[in-house]
């Protein structure tokens, strides 16, 4: 499969504080290169949940909008959306199957029935279920079996994390991407899409816990042994830490996020006593001296509090710092205040690191892409990439095995179709030498990243004073 055969998959990240688009062609070598980008600010979602559908609509069209400027034969159709809130839950559950054909290798087809019965478990009322995710396997005695496709038995079964969600927040998103012209390909968990884009094989081996702290909620996904364990949305975020910094030292909300982003500091030890930022006055008041080191006091107390939430869900799920080798990846905005790497081993006992989605890029994009709040936007691609190989693989497999009647052969159909003559002619192929098509494509990167460039050069004039 050639890198123009590959589709182009469109990430729709539906944040608290920013809606971001961005569309993405895997290469020659699977790695992502980013053909669009745009982002808005976010004003009718809180707490990752769609209140206001008019003005998400309005702002998921403005990143559109700007997806477009930065790649004018962008067409975007189809979405992937990321889904979060505190409304999430995972229930534990267990299905089994008794074969029909024991005397054959257990098929695709009969795992797919397994999941589709574990869709049928009792959930409780107003909830809808978003995805159902297999664990381990077992095929009559033999336990813990990633895969049993072509493993021999009598009896199938699975033990499954069932991911639901509040039937009406997901309605919400739905309606605003529907209203906003585009079609939902699919909705995934925002910690599940956020894993894949910033977790290697190798973590996922080591045992591991993503933390995506966004601007509304922190996401939580465990895995151990190569599975998805556990996961969890905790209903604190950026947001938060903003609003106690804004009702703490007596400031507005923007300069209260100004000063987190600039001065803030996840550690009060760390931060100097002697430091201190001035705040302008209101319309002819004095202005403010605040103190750096209570800035961080601030920071540090909101953010031991979301930690403490982690520490509390992994003994919950007997994941210790035995356990989970990978130690925690801190992803999302949010993961991007000083310090934060050192109060996460503090309170946790786990070694962290920031989780950056580059490892999945194509080296030919700005740096503004590359930032850990991009990690779910470009996990959602990654995931509309995993559905396309899938499906592709399975009509590859179903292609294979289609056999032509030899009565509708050439030799079969000599003698029936003398009478009629069908020419076909293939359009001519435009041919162009190497040097054309390289010149074609520094054409498009040059203007690709120029668009970009110059849309992050007007939204940081409209920030200066």
């Amino acid at each position: 499969m050639s890198q123009h055969d590959s589709p182009i998959i469109v990430g729709l990240d539906i944040g608290t504080t920013k809606i971001a688009a961005i569309a993405g062609r895997k290469n020659e070598f699977g790695k992502l290169e980013i053909l669009g980008f745009g982002r808005a600010n976010s004003n009718g979602v809180q707490h990752g949940q769609v209140l206001n559908i008019d003005q998400t609509i309005k702002a998921i069209q403005q990143a559109l909008q700007n997806c477009q400027l930065s790649n004018p034969d962008l067409e975007v159709n189809e979405v992937y959306v990321g889904i979060a809130g505190h409304h999430i839950k995972s229930i534990q559950t267990r299905g089994d199957l008794v074969r029909q054909d024991a005397e054959n290798e257990i098929q695709a087809s009969e795992i797919e029935q397994l999941i589709n019965n574990a869709r049928k478990t009792f959930i409780p009322a107003g909830d809808q279920i978003i995805d159902v995710i297999p664990q381990e396997f077992h095929v009559d005695n033999n336990q813990n079996i990633k895969d049993p496709i072509g493993v021999n038995g009598v009896k199938v079964g699975a033990n499954f994390l069932i991911l639901t969600g509040d039937r009406n927040a997901i309605r919400n998103i739905n309606r605003s991407v529907e209203r906003s012209g585009l079609v939902t390909k699919d909705l995934v968990l925002q910690p599940l899409a956020s894993a894949s884009a910033v977790m290697s094989d190798i973590d996922l081996e080591a045992g591991v816990a993503i933390l995506d702290i966004g601007g509304g909620t922190s996401d939580l996904a465990v895995f151990y042994e190569g599975i998805l364990k556990h996961t969890a949305v905790i209903p604190f975020g950026g947001e938060n830490i903003t609003n106690d910094i804004r009702m703490g030292l007596g400031v507005l909300k923007s300069q209260a996020e100004a000063m987190k982003v600039q001065f803030g500091s996840a550690l009060a030890e760390e931060a100097k006593a002697n430091a201190y930022v001035t705040i302008p006055g209101l319309k002819g008041m004095p202005a403010k001296e605040i103190s750096v080191k209570s800035l961080a006091g601030i920071i540090q107390a909101r953010m031991s509090e979301i930690l403490d939430f982690v520490t509390y869900h992994l003994k919950q799920v007997g994941m210790d710092s035995r356990m989970l080798n990978g130690g925690i990846i801190l992803t999302g905005g949010g993961s991007q205040l000083k310090h934060l790497i050192q109060l996460t081993e503090y309170i946790t006992g786990l070694n962290a690191r920031i989780g950056l989605p580059n490892e999945h890029l194509a080296p030919n994009h700005i740096d503004e892409l590359k930032k850990p709040m991009y990690s779910t936007c470009i996990g959602l691609i990654l995931k509309g990439y995993n559905d396309y190989e899938q499906n592709y693989k399975v009509f590859a497999e179903t292609f294979k095995k289609v056999e032509v009647p030899k009565s509708l052969t050439v030799a079969g159909t000599a003698n029936s179709l003398t009478s009629q003559k069908v020419e076909i002619k293939a359009p001519t192929p435009t041919t162009l030498t190497p040097e054309q098509i390289e010149k074609r494509k520094s054409k498009f990167w040059d203007r690709f990243k120029n668009n970009l460039i110059d849309i992050f050069s007007e939204e940081e004039d409209k920030l200066l004073p």
